[in-house]
């Protein structure tokens, strides 16, 4: 596996310029660091979406929690004051 260093933009300006190309070959997988004064301020770089959706209650009657979760063991607030 290799990896590609990311391509340098060194101004917003020639970002701004070219930034249809820039957004094309992001998508194809290139990486680019947009600067400003030779300081990296921001990278561009293909979107991946995530690999499966979240389902709000999957988990739902599979965790349980103890009765006494919230309690605090004996001598606890004494360790703290």
């Amino acid at each position: 596996m290799t990896t590609e260093a990311p391509t340098l933009i060194h101004s917003i300006s020639e970002a701004k310029a070219h930034f249809s190309a820039i957004v094309d070959d992001a998508s194809g997988g290139r990486t680019f660091v947009i600067c400003r004064a030779g300081r990296p301020l921001a990278m561009l770089t293909q979107y991946v979406p995530p690999a499966h959706k979240r389902r709000p209650d999957s988990l739902k009657g599979k965790i349980r929690m103890a009765d006494d979760f919230d309690a605090l063991p004996e001598g606890f607030e004494e360790a703290f004051s």
